[in-house]
């Protein structure tokens, strides 16, 4: 039997789901524009697969202050709404941009509070590179573990030490909680939600006409240059690091390093390890990586470079490879070599 009730339901599609990205003054155009990129593409895709299918995104981007948003690169943007405003709706995920100076200065009370309260609200929130800086501040990593620009993984270590911050991760999911590395990390965590709401067939196509990878290889660390830093630590020291650094090729075992440096092997040994922070092998095994790496971006092939670096053989570098970048030698000459230097074999 139908009621009058019955006759007067109307049936309504469900709405698309509003994706945040939460921008403050100063942010990288790129953390903003890619992951909003992404998910307007997944629609598209969509939308092409059927034609009849409504959106199931609603990508929003929210300022923290009125006006336009003044990005790190010049242009600035207008943002949909400001944090605060009741018109935004129930957010479903929440995206942190990052910016070149995060950190640099304290956010105000109120964004910080808002964070909070739609952190425990939405289906699922995170950042894009420093923008975890804010999260943190706010309190929302604590105990949770994470991922930042590998630039930045100091200062989130000495202001937040309650973070598990996992440094090589291109993005981490902990439950709710999602982070990405730097900059282009925010498209790959874009894509992976995307996945996760849509399969793997949509976020395939979504990959292959933003012309990237569905997963790429290795770690963030394979992007950074961890010992272009000044030598540090005592006089003594510095000239090690700095011998090592001029011929990674030599030989430079403890014994060698500490004659250089005027030190018995254990008490340079100890010195080292208390000042720089790793053992001697595991700062000349970096320093060589690093050397290895410049000469497979020129095209070298793997074995030559292996016996330039310093390194016994090419396994042996394989190894150091995968344990501090997360990739293999090969895969990392394919991947960055300089296009005027193909790799020949």
């Amino acid at each position: 039997m139908t009621t009058n009730s019955d006759k007067m339901r109307v049936h309504r599609p469900p709405a698309p789901r509003i994706i945040v990205v939460l921008a403050q003054p100063g942010a990288q155009m790129l953390d903003v524009a890619g992951p909003l990129d992404v998910f307007a593409e997944a629609d598209a895709r969509r939308a092409e697969a059927d034609p009849a299918s409504l959106p199931f995104y609603r990508p929003l981007l929210i300022g923290t202050a009125a006006g336009p948003l003044h990005c790190s690169s010049g242009p600035r943007l207008l943002p949909d709404h400001v944090a605060g405003d009741p018109a935004i709706g129930p957010i479903d995920t929440l995206l942190v941009a990052g910016a070149p100076d995060a950190g640099q200065r304290p956010s105000a009370p109120a964004t910080l509070d808002w964070l909070r309260v739609q952190a425990a609200r939405c289906r699922r929130f995170g950042s894009v590179c420093t923008g975890a800086l804010l999260l943190a501040e706010a309190g929302l990593l604590d105990g949770r573990r994470a991922t930042t620009h590998w630039a930045a993984a100091g200062v989130m270590a000495e202001r937040h030490p309650e973070v598990r911050l996992e440094i090589d991760a291109i993005h981490v999911r902990d439950g709710r909680l999602r982070t990405a590395a730097g900059v282009t990390a925010g498209l790959d965590l874009a894509l992976a939600l995307v996945e996760e709401d849509l399969g793997p067939g949509i976020a395939r196509a979504v990959a292959a006409h933003l012309v990237m990878y569905v997963r790429r290889g290795g770690g963030q660390l394979q992007h950074s240059r961890q010992n272009d830093a000044l030598p540090a630590g005592r006089s003594a020291l510095q000239a090690v690091q700095r011998l090592v650094a001029a011929d990674p090729g030599r030989p430079h075992d403890v014994d060698a390093l500490a004659a250089h440096a005027g030190l018995s092997p254990r008490h340079f040994a100890r010195l080292f390890r208390q000042e720089i922070g790793v053992t001697p092998a595991a700062w000349v095994e970096s320093v060589r990586v690093d050397a290895a790496r410049t000469a497979l971006e020129r095209g070298e092939p793997p074995k030559l470079v292996a016996n330039a670096c310093g390194f016994n053989d090419v396994n042996t570098m394989r190894r150091a490879f995968l344990r501090r970048l997360g990739t293999t030698p090969a895969d990392y000459r394919r991947r960055h070599a300089m296009p005027d230097r193909e790799p020949s074999g």
